[in-house]
């Protein structure tokens, strides 16, 4: 596809508001993202620094905290200063840059949380083989599988969308480059765009999210079967950390894409999306 592309740089429309409400976001976003950064970053501190911690459960952790200051870092940068300055404007490859890296951290921990939820499948329902079944090696395989998966869905996702001809308005109804705004302003027909993208994006929830459902169908049917209260509670307790971090992550997924547009106004969907990405990151590893 040859590009036509005439757009130079692209602006970020993000928060309508008069300065008060542009001040009570910026510190709402702050103290979000300083929770999700300091929170992530003391968990990979304390699994590194014990010896005792490390075990796949616990790599898979650290790399979950990894992926949530990174995603954060791609989002509330780029959002804080646009709530404090009038020039919200962003180059064609900041744009660009952006929406790689949002693809990229988003895929992989999608496919992470699929490696936990068989992670904490074998350690259940089949514990004495859970050393030979989650080795280190099976480990580190399925951690740079879920990268190159991210990898491979941001790259495809970035060259359809920037190949695209934007000669019209340059002005991204959002607070960061994100798929259907971009869309919206290429000046030609997105069809096929929007069906290669939905397929491979819809492939990977939809899969994702059905290994971590099948896994957990298999977890509760054996915990329920563990004739001790205090087994149960034990064995439960294992899978808190995950679970709590499968339902922020596939929850704000849910409202973000999957939402009809009449549910909410556009101006608080925009504020609610990012708070839930914020708040999703400070709290999945909790």
């Amino acid at each position: 596809m040859v590009n036509f592309t005439h757009v130079s740089e692209f602006v970020l429309l993000g928060f309508q508001g008069g300065p008060g409400m542009q001040a009570m976001l910026f510190l709402i976003f702050l103290i979000l993202y300083g929770i999700a950064v300091v929170g992530n970053l003391g968990m990979i501190v304390i699994i590194w620094a014990d010896a005792h911690l490390h075990t796949p459960m616990y790599a898979f952790l650290q790399s979950l905290s990894l992926l949530d200051i990174c995603y954060s870092s791609t989002i509330a940068p780029r959002a804080l200063v646009n709530s404090m300055q009038e020039d919200h404007t962003v180059s064609f490859g900041g744009c660009a840059a952006q929406f790689f890296f949002l693809s990229l951290f988003g895929t992989t921990e999608a496919f992470l949380l699929a490696a936990m939820a068989y992670d904490r499948f074998i350690a259940i329902c089949n514990p004495l083989l859970y050393s030979v079944s989650m080795s280190h090696r099976i480990c580190v395989l399925l951690i740079s599988g879920s990268y190159l998966w991210g990898v491979v869905n941001a790259i495809a996702q970035t060259t359809m969308t920037f190949r695209l001809p934007f000669c019209g308005s340059n002005e991204i109804n959002d607070f960061f480059c994100d798929v259907p705004p971009l869309l919206s302003l290429s000046c030609s027909d997105t069809f096929i765009n929007q069906l290669v993208l939905l397929g491979l994006c819809g492939s990977i929830i939809v899969s994702t999210f059905l290994i971590v459902l099948v896994s957990y169908i298999y977890i509760l049917s054996t915990i329920l079967r563990i004739p001790t209260t205090q087994g149960r509670q034990k064995a439960f307790s294992t899978c808190i950390s995950h679970l709590t971090g499968v339902c922020l992550f596939f929850g704000t997924v849910f409202f973000m894409y999957a939402q009809p547009s009449a549910i909410i106004f556009m101006e608080q969907s925009k504020i609610v999306s990012v708070v839930l990405s914020l708040f999703f990151n400070s709290l999945s590893d909790t």
